[in-house]
Order: C-alpha cells, then structure tokens, then sequence
C-alpha cells in the first residue's frame, strides 16, 4: 500500500513540476499588457486550474501504471510526450514572448492529449475520464492563444 501510495505520489509530483518549471519564467505583466480578448480569464483563474489538472493528470497516470493491460507502455509514451509538450508552452510562449510558437506547440500538445486520452480509454477508463477538464481547458487554451495570435 505505501509502495503504491509513493507512485502516486511521485506521479503527481512529476506532473507539478512541469507546471512549475513554467511558473518560473512567466511574466505576467507581459500577459497582462497583451491585447486580449473580454473572454480571457483573469490572471488569477490559471494557477488553480493548472495545479487541479496536474493533479488529475498525475492520478491518471498513475492508473495507467497500475494497469496490466497491453496498451500500457504506449499509453505511458503519450503521457510523457504531451507532458513534455505542456512544460514546453510556457517558456516558448511567456519566455520567448512569442505567441506564434505557443500557437503551434498548443496545437501540438492538443493534438497529443486528444492521444494520449484514446489510448488511455483501452487501459482506464477512469484514466481515460480524468483527462476530459485537462482537454477542455487545453482546448480553451488554444483558442486563447489563437485570439492573441490574431490581434498581435
């Protein structure tokens, strides 16, 4: 039980921290200085969001892990890939100051959960469910930074 416990602990960890490597290098007075649109939340909304995601996004995981089903190792694949893609944004968008490159690396990490979500479903379900708000919000995300790429 510990043992387990620790995994998921860990996962939720791994996942935390490639938020908060992000959170190191945002600017969010460049953000807030940026012409955006009335539906974009305020500031204060992403640090909450982003943390409940992580959290949801690690306990998956962690259910893929569990899982002996013989879609496991992929499913784990894809989880690190749009991992790598989500700690990617940030420096690419906040720390290059650059809305085209978050555009295209969003798209990416989108089109890698919508993934990582269909593998998931022939492992866990449950696993499979959990990435639903992280997709919605990524989604929202993305048009987000599709409405700054237009105005810029």
């Amino acid at each position: 039980m510990a043992k387990k416990l620790g995994t998921l602990i860990g996962f939720i960890v791994v996942c935390q921290l490639a938020g908060a490597t992000g959170a190191l290098i945002t600017d969010a007075s460049w953000y807030r200085a940026l012409d955006r649109p009335s539906w974009a939340p305020p500031g204060w909304v992403f640090g909450p969001v982003w943390i409940t995601l992580y959290t949801m996004m690690g306990v998956a995981a962690w259910l893929i892990w569990q899982s002996r089903a013989p879609r496991r190792r992929a499913a784990l694949a894809w989880f690190a890939v749009q991992l790598v893609l989500n700690a990617a944004w940030t420096p690419v968008f906040f720390g290059a100051r650059s809305i085209g490159g978050g555009l295209i690396v969003i798209v990416a990490l989108l089109v890698a959960i919508i993934a990582t979500s269909a593998v998931y479903r022939h492992v866990s379900r449950v696993a499979a469910a959990l990435m639903v708000p992280y997709l919605a919000w990524v989604s929202f995300a993305t048009a987000l930074n599709a409405a700054l790429w237009l105005r810029a």
